[in-house]
């Protein structure tokens, strides 16, 4: 089966951890059909180091050999709701050779826009049968976007399945008048034989971490709407009454600057870490080191490092938002209310004093996956054909 996905949500040589779900779905996808991924570089990255996006098409395709790149040239600011024509318009002049009719026998679109749309677009053009991949935050935001609501959902309409990485997730887009029977859910996997159990005291020697105290981990992008701000905040309060806490902050955004006003004007800055981003072979020893994984979300789908974390046997307290309790049993964490601090600080109280079951907690996360997950988007993907 010959397949083409369309996505800017995958590694650029420069950021190896962007889009990590997709390398692993897609990486494992390459090895059962005929496939091939392009990849949006948005041109302010082209233009502003142009010599490392050619670098990108050579050095890309070498670590993953059925990548290739190109650039989204879009207006800026006020033209967002062009953008999908745009990534339409830029595939089509810098690769009509790979969107040729009869090419493909499946389009996968990831990233409802302009991603999807545009793919929806080419499979429209070519008689190709489309398969959206939606992940949660682009359909919370873009659902609430008139000018970008009625093109996602009229692209969704001419794809033969609607693929979402939880229940609620689908739950919404069937609300927003999508048809039942083309919406499916497909939770993401987890890769077992990177994360899996480890000795705590062990893990944190490795990473020269005292191995006495209680540690917080975070895991994700440092932006507002991942709740970043509210666990340092809830973590001030926490850190007042337990001299043994400290916390962990994995990856990188805007938020930074706030974070780190917040830990030095409470005295913090020697009991919080910013690591920055970490690469994905370095997350497991993190999670290993950890008491607890907290990601208190203002809207998500279904975040990988929940379920990395649990198979790895750690608990989790994350916040009840998209599809984290579809995922989260109360044997392995505890979900809060979203703007609920003091609900947030009880919830880390109680799970660091809880005894937690991990061998119990890593038997629930071995349900997801990578091979089920690649089986079901193969049976979608042959049944659009039919």
């Amino acid at each position: 089966m010959r397949v083409l996905a369309i996505t800017n949500l995958f590694g650029f040589p420069w950021d190896t951890t962007r889009g990590m779900f997709n390398q692993q779905q897609f990486d494992r996808l390459a090895q059962r059909v005929d496939f091939k991924v392009l990849v949006a570089v948005p041109w302010t990255e082209a233009l502003r180091r142009p010599s490392a996006y050619w670098t990108a098409r050579r050095e890309g395709r070498k670590r993953w050999a059925y990548v290739d790149y190109f650039v989204f040239w879009y207006p800026p600011g006020f033209g967002r709701s062009l953008h999908a024509l745009c990534f339409f318009l830029s595939l089509l002049l810098q690769r009509p050779s790979t969107l040729l009719p009869g090419r493909w026998q499946a389009l996968i679109g990831s990233w409802a826009y302009p991603d999807a749309v545009a793919a929806a677009i080419i499979g429209w053009l070519s008689a190709t049968p489309v398969l959206m991949k939606v992940h949660g935050s682009d359909v919370n935001d873009y659902l609430n976007e008139p000018a970008k609501r009625w093109q996602f959902l009229a692209a969704a309409r001419r794809c033969r399945t609607v693929m979402c990485a939880s229940a609620a997730l689908r739950q919404q887009l069937v609300d927003a008048g999508l048809e039942p029977d083309r919406v499916v859910v497909n939770y993401n996997g987890v890769d077992a034989a990177r994360f899996k159990p480890r000795d705590r005291c062990e893990a944190r020697r490795s990473l020269d971490l005292m191995v006495e105290g209680r540690l917080l981990l975070f895991v994700g992008n440092l932006k507002v709407t991942k709740g970043c701000v509210d666990l340092m905040e809830a973590f001030v309060v926490l850190a007042a009454e337990d001299a043994r806490v400290m916390l962990v902050f994995i990856g990188d955004g805007e938020a930074r600057a706030q974070l780190d006003a917040l830990a030095s004007r409470a005295g913090l800055g020697g009991r919080v870490r910013m690591l920055g981003k970490c690469t994905h072979a370095e997350l497991p020893a993190w999670f290993s080191a950890a008491d607890l994984l907290c990601l208190p979300s203002h809207n998500e789908g279904v975040p990988n490092v929940v379920l990395e974390a649990m198979a790895c046997g750690v608990p989790v307290v994350a916040t009840r938002v998209g599809g984290v309790p579809e995922v989260l049993p109360d044997f392995a964490g505890e979900l809060v209310d979203l703007a609920d601090p003091s609900a947030l600080v009880a919830a880390l109280k109680r799970a660091l004093q809880h005894d937690w079951n991990a061998a119990r907690i890593v038997e629930h996360a071995q349900q997801f996956s990578w091979d089920a997950n690649i089986t079901r988007l193969q049976d979608w993907l042959g049944a659009s054909q039919r």
